[in-house]
């Protein structure tokens, strides 16, 4: 138990499973050596900052090396980026549902293959606040779609599938807990919304196309917020359910920026 496991019979056949956008496969590299200690994996979008963070979470952990530069481990990909400090995973996972899904289907299929067990996965990125503070930060209880259900829907061989959203109460708890010794950052646990569209699918009016008026998006984000929403991306849903099925312990915490 503890193990990360994957729900898919026919890697079991497979001779070698190439983790293409991660540069790293099972004949290449040595994943129980080189990830079998990890347990905690964080990711979110941007390269840069998953980068800043692992050099943060280097410098926090007093590791050998904090402060100098750190090797992206998959740097022979152009699609995201891998860093770690000790137990630490950074992983960047690109914008939208699509592309953070693509990352954890081989995400989760690495930590298998390096026999990780007790891994905790926590997203952390920006979001869209709603009828909160600037500057908050919002830990997901619940990750919920645009009519804000807690559900993920996909389309698998032509059939939509839908799946549970529901994340670690215990985690968002003592996350919130741990967020009472920092004084600098108003932090709320609440629903998140995941669109799949930045401009019309969260309401703006400053896209290339916007189909409503500007009392029909206040109407909308108003039913939003009576749902428990507090904040909007555009991944939880898709994380929630790949994390959730896959035995991963996992959170999903935004700052919602202006």
């Amino acid at each position: 138990s503890g193990f990360v496991h994957i729900k898919n019979p026919h890697l079991d056949s497979m001779e070698e499973d190439v983790l293409y956008h991660l540069d790293l496969g099972t004949k290449t590299h040595n994943l129980p050596a080189m990830f079998g200690d990890i347990k905690f994996v964080c990711v979110g979008g941007s390269p840069t900052r998953m980068r800043a963070f692992a050099q943060f979470m280097q410098r926090e952990l007093g590791l050998a090396g904090a402060g100098e530069d750190l090797p992206d481990l998959s740097a022979g990909s152009d699609r995201y980026a891998m860093y770690r400090a000790g137990p630490v995973l950074s992983i960047s996972h690109g914008m939208g549902i699509p592309s953070i899904s693509i990352m954890l289907h081989e995400l989760i299929k690495l930590l298998h293959h390096a026999k990780c067990r007790d891994v905790t996965i926590i997203r952390i990125g920006t979001s869209g606040g709603l009828g909160i503070e600037a500057g908050s930060v919002v830990i997901t209880d619940t990750a919920v779609d645009s009519s804000f259900r807690p559900r993920f829907e996909q389309v698998v061989l032509g059939d939509v599938v839908v799946r549970s959203t529901e994340l670690d109460k215990e985690l968002a708890e003592e996350l919130l807990a741990c967020s009472r010794e920092i004084a600098d950052f108003p932090t709320l646990i609440g629903h998140t919304m995941c669109t799949y569209d930045f401009y019309e699918g969260q309401g703006r009016l400053d896209g290339a196309l916007c189909s409503f008026s500007r009392e029909k998006k206040l109407e909308y984000l108003s039913r939003a917020y009576d749902a428990g929403v507090r904040n909007i991306e555009m991944e939880s849903t898709a994380f929630a359910a790949l994390c959730g099925l896959c035995g991963l312990k996992g959170e999903s915490c935004q700052f919602y920026l202006l």
